[in-house]
């Protein structure tokens, strides 16, 4: 005669592991979509310097100044592209024998955490990727030759004039433990806690070090360095709601939509290096 054994459940939900968030150190929020479909924003040229002629107009110029120039004003169209949305219904007895684990609201965080936030970031690190206003050849990173690339993307974007302040080192676990190796690289890993609850884990030359999963970046992503000011990332609409016991359901129904999009400024496209890896091995 068999013997059935007990079982137990606990009132416990096992969680995947997520990321939050903090693409926020890479982008900004300076314009504003409210009440618009798309947003312009202009680009203006500007004229050359020319030698005063002191002792009159010269060159057929009837000015001492110079010939006069005209300037060229176009305009960059940002149209948000991204509307996404999620829905799903938890029955009200699924939930009441699943000792309250198959809740509505834990269930739209979890939601939000695992599938939202991932689609939102590995997004805009695509397009800031594809929009790089610096792309050398891809190449194999080693522990060797790290130190020596990123010193390089620090030099194009000094002579692009991008502001020293401010500037963000994206990198994938792999390539954080290829600067761990680096007999060149000594990191300052003093951050303060509000740093780091953004996710910076340490500098490197005075550019902030931010790690970022694997899967939320390009796959042949090897180092990413940018400055907020290039990369606007607006969410025009997130709204996230459970109703109640709504027509046809008994339980919860749980609907989420969230507009974003993410746009390179042309101008300031230059404030972004985006180093790709031939292979895959670090």
């Amino acid at each position: 005669m068999s013997i059935e054994l007990a079982k137990k459940f606990l009132p416990y939900t096992d969680e995947q592991f997520a990321t939050e968030s903090n693409k926020s150190l890479l982008t900004n929020q300076d314009f504003s979509w409210s009440g618009a479909h798309s947003v312009r924003v202009y680009k203006v040229t500007t004229s050359r310097m020319n030698d005063y002629g002191r002792s009159g107009p010269s060159g057929g110029n009837w000015s001492r100044y110079g010939a006069v120039e005209s300037l060229h004003a176009t305009t960059q169209e940002m149209i948000l592209k991204k509307d996404r949305s999620f829905t799903f219904a938890i029955d009200a007895l699924d939930e009441d024998e699943t000792a309250q684990q198959l809740a509505a609201a834990s269930a739209l965080a979890r939601q939000n955490r695992e599938v939202v936030i991932p689609e939102v970031d590995a997004y805009t690190y695509g397009v800031m990727c594809a929009n790089a206003g610096h792309k050398p050849a891809a190449k194999a990173l080693t522990a060797e030759n790290i130190y020596t690339e990123v010193l390089a993307a620090s030099e194009a974007l000094d002579n692009a004039e991008v502001p020293e302040t401010g500037r963000v080192l994206v990198v994938t676990p792999a390539v954080y433990a290829l600067m761990k190796k680096s007999p060149d690289i000594i990191m300052e890993t003093d951050v303060a806690q509000d740093m780091r609850l953004r996710g910076v884990i340490g500098f490197v030359d005075g550019i902030s070090v931010l790690k970022v999963p694997a899967v939320r970046l390009p796959a042949d992503f090897g180092f990413m360095v940018a400055h907020s000011c290039a990369t606007v990332a607006p969410v025009k609409l997130e709204t996230f709601n459970i109703h109640r016991d709504p027509p046809g359901i008994s339980g919860a129904l749980v609907e989420g939509r969230i507009c974003y999009d993410a746009f390179v400024l042309d101008n300031k496209a230059k404030a972004i290096y985006y180093q790709a890896q031939t292979t895959a091995e670090t």
